[in-house]
């Protein structure tokens, strides 16, 4: 389980550090931060996947993801003494994302390139990447350091190794080495990342890949897009939760049944309802229904990733259909690690009535993206790792 998350000189996200419990709840008003912290996390997951620089420059590139505001904000500043204006850069340019969890701890740094000749020289380079043993960064828990191309591990017997593989400036060393018998510890923790799944505004529209008969296959995590959706059901109702599936499907539509339609291997989606005489096509339902059954999907997938992040699941259904929602991904949360962003108030109030939930309420100050309540002392520890 992720116990920290920490985000430097994104957005507006200039120094946060994030506790993390079993099931999270992030809410505040529109254009707090919630967003930044959702894309932030995807761009954690994109280093286990070779895509970091890429979704980076989708957003623009590093210049336009960096934080816009001064390098350091004083007390006289954030009091209204003085205004808020930029002074000298002391630090070099860097984006930084982190995370610790219950047994080791991952960091890493992007930086601007130096006196570069290459076409490609808006592409931001990784400057740093560490792996650590235990929550917080320290010189004594350090396993794995990659600075610039190169990159060195700790023995069996304690010792500094220097690895013979250079790595690329645009290029993860999660996805440019895989020895597991010099770095074991960056095979576990690129494996977990790849277990992370981001479930954001599935499509619901005439065309969306869910109403469409698709291949039949095992499916034991539904993907992103939900195009799988039928083969999921189907094989939650074969090898996973069966009676969850059931329970929450007449939670939200009381009486209400799933069946399969199945037609020279392709699989589609049906649900029969109190009253009706036949089931109802994938194509038939509602927006609303439809989602709902993308996120049970979802949630009681047979094999449960070691985070799941669920970015405004609440769009499009009916207000009657947010309990049920809370309840299931409540339960869901007993066998996965949950992040909900969200600022529905019914769903907030279903989820933080639960006894593993923590509230994650964001607010904005001069720009930057705060955590309401949390106080100094109630920070996790973090130590970045220098250059």
């Amino acid at each position: 389980m992720l116990t920290t998350l920490a985000v430097s000189n994104y957005r507006s996200l200039r120094d946060i550090v994030v506790p993390l419990q079993r099931l999270n709840v992030v809410t505040g008003p529109n254009g707090s931060g919630k967003s930044s912290l959702y894309r932030a996390l995807r761009l954690l997951a994109q280093t286990a996947q070779g895509g970091l620089v890429r979704t980076l420059a989708r957003e623009g590139g590093l210049q336009s993801t960096l934080w816009a505001g001064p390098e350091t904000v004083s007390r006289a500043m954030r009091a209204g003494r003085r205004p808020v204006q930029g002074t000298t850069r002391k630090n070099p340019t860097q984006l930084r994302l982190g995370f610790a969890s219950e047994d080791f701890g991952y960091a890493i740094d992007l930086g601007v390139p130096v006196a570069s000749r290459s076409a490609f020289a808006l592409d931001p380079e990784i400057k740093r990447e560490c792996i650590w043993a235990g929550q917080a960064l320290r010189r004594a828990n350090l396993l794995i350091d990659r600075k610039g191309s190169l990159m060195r591990a700790v023995d069996e017997a304690g010792a500094w190794q220097t690895l013979p593989q250079r790595m690329s400036a645009f290029d993860s060393m999660m996805t440019e080495f895989a020895d597991p018998r010099s770095a074991p510890e960056m095979i576990t923790v690129r494996e977990r990342i790849r277990s992370w799944r981001f479930y954001d505004h599935f499509r619901t529209d005439d065309d969306a890949p869910a109403r469409q008969p698709q291949i039949g296959t095992h499916t034991p995590m539904l993907a992103d897009d939900g195009a799988d959706l039928a083969a999921a059901i189907q094989t939650i109702r074969e090898i996973g939760d069966a009676g969850g599936l059931a329970r929450s499907v007449d939670d939200a539509f009381p009486g209400a049944e799933l069946e399969i339609a199945q037609a020279d291997g392709r699989f589609e989606l049906c649900m029969r309802q109190h009253g009706l005489l036949r089931a109802l096509r994938s194509a038939e339902l509602s927006d609303g229904t439809l989602r709902y059954l993308l996120l049970a999907a979802a949630l009681l997938t047979p094999r449960p990733p070691d985070l799941m992040v669920l970015n405004e699941p609440e769009t499009s259904l009916h207000p009657d259909l947010i309990p049920a929602l809370g309840r299931l991904i409540a339960n869901a949360a007993a066998a996965t690690q949950i992040i909900v962003v969200t600022h529905n108030e019914t769903l907030i109030f279903e989820l933080e009535g639960r006894p593993n939930a923590h509230a994650i309420r964001l607010e904005k100050t001069l720009g930057e993206t705060q955590i309401a309540g949390l106080g100094a002392l109630d920070r996790p520890p973090w130590e970045w790792p220098g250059r």
